[in-house]
């Protein structure tokens, strides 16, 4: 080789900078027609199309999936007018399995083989997630602070109202009573227990994992025949009429499932009903999404129809299963336009990452509702079966 043609040839450098802008646009050609597949364009003029600021995304995304996705949104990388739509638009295609599934394999082995959720692990969720400021929930929720799937079904037109209405369907599935004991596991801020206890007249029990929702629920049931209790439900003693867990099965594990059931069986009397109220995937093991799981819920899963009545199995004979699944949309965009009115008095205490972080946790879970991916059940559970049958509730 001449010494001019030395000089000419790439220098290392210059071939691993060449062979990575190579792997960046085989990335990006992957992508798109991927996104094309949804009805989704790069930088186009669709509400669910993605603008996109930052060339490495499509690398980043197709390494790291969701978690690459929902980062690469913290860091300002791209934007999406109706992120909503363009989740339910990946999802529908089915995207989310093309991509990233190194990053997922770990996650499936880990929600099958390790119990995260027992211990001290019980109580994770409430330190990371549910204690982060009660000012910020109370500003994005309904008054009573229901962080749960609302209830629009019955002609309501605001969060209020449908938080209402669901109270009201969980209170009428029971057969509630004057002088009933009940059991709320995973009370939140205490509004479910403050409206059976005022609207009913019924004895509650509600446990917790988060020391914020404790302190607040006990002083919202101030006064009322409801006691709070910081505690993990392995932990409680006593029998009840009537048993609710509303929106926190997501935190119980598969590993601890059975236990779930097994305790609620010992804690509920003979002739009660178990209401159980959470969110359900559609396959087993595949209900947690790397990024979910890292900035919003950790140790947390989805149960599956399948992994829901092996569970139960042998405890208790199932009296109703109730899929409204598609009121989550309605109700994770309300608490979304309640978190951007709000969120001019939280951004120099939060800053502008957690707002990104929120906002894409919102909008995609509204995504992965109105796509079916994800599912809200109400099963009515009894220990023996209604002697005179159960008389569905809608």
């Amino acid at each position: 080789m001449t010494k001019r043609e030395l000089a000419s040839a790439p220098t290392t450098a210059q071939t691993s900078q060449l062979k990575l802008h190579s792997v960046h646009r085989w990335a990006r050609d992957y992508a798109v027609q991927l996104l094309d597949t949804a009805g989704i364009t790069v930088n186009g003029s669709q509400p669910w199309d993605i603008q996109v600021y930052d060339e490495r995304l499509y690398l980043r995304c197709l390494l790291r999936g969701s978690l690459g996705l929902g980062e690469a949104y913290m860091d300002g990388w791209w934007d999406c007018a109706a992120i909503d739509e363009f989740i339910c638009r990946l999802l529908r295609v089915q995207a989310p399995a093309q991509v990233g599934w190194l990053i997922n394999l770990p996650l499936w082995l880990d929600s099958r083989f390790v119990n995260r959720q027992r211990g001290r692990g019980a109580f994770v969720i409430g330190k990371r997630h549910y204690d982060i400021g009660n000012d910020l929930y109370a500003a994005m929720l309904d008054r009573r602070m229901i962080y749960s799937c609302a209830y629009w079904e019955s002609g309501a037109r605001t969060l209020d109202e449908a938080q209402e209405a669901k109270l009201d369907l969980i209170a009428r599935k029971l057969d509630l009573r004057p002088g009933m004991r009940v059991l709320d596991i995973g009370c939140g801020w205490g509004g479910t227990a403050q409206y059976l206890a005022e609207r009913y007249g019924v004895h509650v029990v509600g446990i917790t994992v988060s020391q914020e929702q404790a302190i607040l629920a006990q002083e919202r049931c101030r006064g009322l025949p409801v006691e709070i209790r910081l505690e993990d439900y392995r932990q409680t003693r006593g029998t009840f009429d009537r048993i609710i867990s509303v929106g926190m099965f997501e935190h119980v594990g598969y590993r601890n499932y059975r236990t779930f059931m097994q305790t609620a069986r010992r804690l509920l009397a003979d002739n009660g009903l178990l209401l159980l109220h959470t969110i359900g995937a559609n396959v087993a093991y595949q209900g947690r999404d790397a990024w979910i799981e890292r900035y919003i819920f950790p140790n947390s899963m989805l149960p599956s129809p399948r992994l829901l009545t092996a569970a139960f199995e042998g405890l208790f004979v199932l009296e109703d299963w109730h899929n409204f699944g598609i009121n989550y949309v309605a109700t994770l965009r309300a608490w979304h336009t309640n978190f951007e009115q709000a969120w001019p008095q939280f951004a120099r205490q939060y800053g502008e990452r957690f707002y990104r972080m929120w906002r894409f946790y919102l909008l995609m879970s509204a995504g992965s509702f109105l796509a079916r991916a994800s599912q809200l059940w109400q099963l009515v559970l009894s220990p023996r079966g209604v002697p005179s049958g159960y008389r569905s509730v809608r």
